[in-house]
């Protein structure tokens, strides 16, 4: 992507063609939005959706069952609808931390604390990574993956 030009370009490797569209535009494709060349912007529907998916599953099984249930329902379940197709964006710190305090809340609403030093002992005790160090991960993944495609 380039700035001195007001074209915006994607790339879809498995049609080989190229979608133009004007930068004032806004670009939607699988529930990702883009609205200027240098600045990403997902939906707050994808927190809303984690959101929404969280508190059913807390609604369900509230202080019945024991937070590594709780966490483990949230890790396959909810944690895929708020890191769905960020692997091949690049985001700014903002972004990451922004990511990172919705896991922060839930946190803070499963053992009932507002101390962030014991929400990460927490998060550091039942081995659960935020979104910041997942996505580094993802991106790093669907680098080498997209460097194995484009060599061959």
């Amino acid at each position: 992507m380039n700035k001195n030009f007001n074209r915006l370009s994607l790339v879809f490797p498995h049609e080989h063609r190229i979608m133009h569209t004007e930068i004032n535009k806004k670009i939607r494709f699988m529930f990702i939005s883009w609205s200027n060349v240098d600045q990403f912007k997902k939906k707050s529907y994808a927190k809303k959706s984690f959101y929404r998916a969280a508190n059913a599953i807390f609604g369900k099984i509230g202080r019945i069952a024991s937070e590594e249930v709780t966490l483990q329902l949230l890790k396959s379940k909810c944690l895929p609808v708020l890191l769905y197709g960020l692997d091949a964006c690049p985001l700014t710190k903002a972004n990451l931390n922004s990511l990172d305090f919705v896991i922060n809340r839930f946190f803070m609403k499963l053992f009932v604390t507002k101390n962030i030093e014991t929400i990460k002992q927490c998060q550091d005790y039942f081995g659960f990574s935020l979104p910041s160090v997942l996505w580094a991960n993802r991106v790093a993944k669907f680098e080498l993956n997209f460097d194995s495609f484009i060599s061959s």
